[in-house]
């Protein structure tokens, strides 16, 4: 399937998530701004698939992070954000939300799992009660978007 293809408005996203659970798939839900893709992110993403069948990825609007990264961001805009993380393997659907959290998104997806980073130890997961589980990802150390800025403006 093409990149494009996979980048899903809410409507075809509800259509496909339900087709995908009624062929018994597992559905994995994860989220974040992926503004400047990074070893992370990578990480990230191939351990979320690896806890279902199907991955979908929410995409933060380019609104949405401005208002949660400051105004310098994102780097990318979303269209080239959502086309950037379609194109990995790994990667079944994406939809770009506008909310500073993915919380509307998760409603509709309804995940059996639902993947975050272990930043979010002991702390309340967004959208936890409409997910089957939630897992959390072991974020890879040194890996940040915000890290390459700054060591991207030191050159």
């Amino acid at each position: 399937m093409k990149a494009k293809n996979k980048i899903m408005t809410l409507a075809k996203l509800s259509a496909f998530i339900k087709k995908v659970k009624a062929g018994g798939k597992r559905v994995v839900f994860t989220n974040g701004c992926f503004d400047i893709l990074h070893a992370g992110h990578v990480s990230s993403i191939e351990f979320a698939k690896s806890k279902g069948d199907v991955l979908v990825l929410g995409i933060n609007s380019d609104a949405s992070v401005k208002r949660l990264k400051g105004p310098s961001r994102p780097v990318n805009k979303q269209a080239d954000r959502a086309l950037i993380v379609a194109a990995l393997q790994a990667v079944d659907a994406v939809c770009v939300f506008n909310q500073d959290t993915p919380l509307e998104l998760i409603k509709i997806v309804k995940p059996d799992v639902l993947v975050k980073g272990a930043d979010y130890k002991n702390k309340k997961v967004i959208g936890e009660e409409f997910a089957g589980k939630v897992v959390l990802f072991p974020l890879v150390k040194g890996r940040s978007t915000t890290n390459l800025i700054k060591k991207i403006s030191l050159q």
